[in-house]
């Protein structure tokens, strides 16, 4: 198995190490290629977990020198962008300035709130709009052209909060958007580290996206060296079971698939 993490957080935003402790990290847990995807979200206020967008030549060429450091382990560049719509050309302009390997697009926000931070955003609200809202944002940044992989695609679900109704079609039509764009997913396993207790997105939903022939990379979306490479195992086999047969890896923005 050609084992990779690409969604890392390091000092330069929310994650509590420097770069080179994730790195080694990776290495410990026999990882082939470890990427960092700082934060960058665009609002009016700065967020204490978003890098300033002023740090990215900072952020880009510290990663770059990382590449040089070290050889028992490829390292890449990526970023975080969370998508708000009407900003699309704001992040197209970062995305086309600087040299990463890939960009995860991720939706945390439903209007001038996160979904993540807390359960009171839920609690007295139609859950079933609510994922109605935040399914259709998904589907938006993916047909926006901007992000090689979509990030924790069901980040809605975290404090366990879920319809009464049945929701498949909203998961076939994240996946039929992802494959429309010719978008990847990661399956994210840092949900098993909050409220839910789980993967992102579903495991009840997985074969919907390996029916469609969406590609898919295994990430930690580790805030902590320790974290990295976390559930791997289990999350490869998880897939196998759903019917995936490759993995996607990125370099400068384009994809290889890396068959299990």
């Amino acid at each position: 198995m050609y084992r990779t993490d690409y969604h890392i957080h390091s000092s330069f935003s929310d994650g509590k190490a420097a770069p080179e402790e994730y790195v080694e990290a990776a290495i410990k847990a026999g990882l082939d290629e470890i990427g960092f995807s700082e934060h960058v979200t665009l609002t009016a206020e700065k967020q204490r977990w978003s890098m300033d967008t002023e740090r990215l030549p900072e952020y880009v060429g510290y990663i770059d020198s990382l590449k040089k450091k070290y050889s028992s382990i490829v390292v890449r560049t990526g970023i975080e962008l969370d998508f708000f719509p009407n900003r699309e050309n704001e992040l197209q302009q970062i995305c086309n300035e600087f040299s990463f390997d890939y960009v995860i697009g991720s939706v945390h926000y439903l209007g001038e709130q996160t979904v993540d931070l807390g359960p009171e955003f839920y609690i007295g609200k139609d859950i079933s709009t609510i994922y109605e809202n935040y399914f259709n944002l998904v589907c938006e940044a993916a047909a926006s052209g901007l992000f090689d992989i979509i990030g924790h695609p069901d980040l809605v679900r975290i404090h366990r909060f879920r319809p009464d109704n049945d929701i498949t079609h909203l998961y076939e039509m994240m996946a039929d958007a992802l494959a429309r764009h010719d978008v990847a997913f990661e399956l994210n396993t840092n949900g098993r580290n909050k409220p839910l207790g789980d993967f992102y997105p579903d495991k009840e939903f997985l074969h919907i996206f390996a029916n469609r022939g969406v590609n898919v990379c295994v990430n930690s979306d580790a805030h902590m060296p320790v974290r990295v490479g976390q559930f791997f195992n289990e999350a490869y086999e998880l897939l196998k079971v759903n019917g995936f047969t490759e993995m996607a890896t990125f370099i400068k923005r384009e994809r290889y698939l890396i068959p299990f």
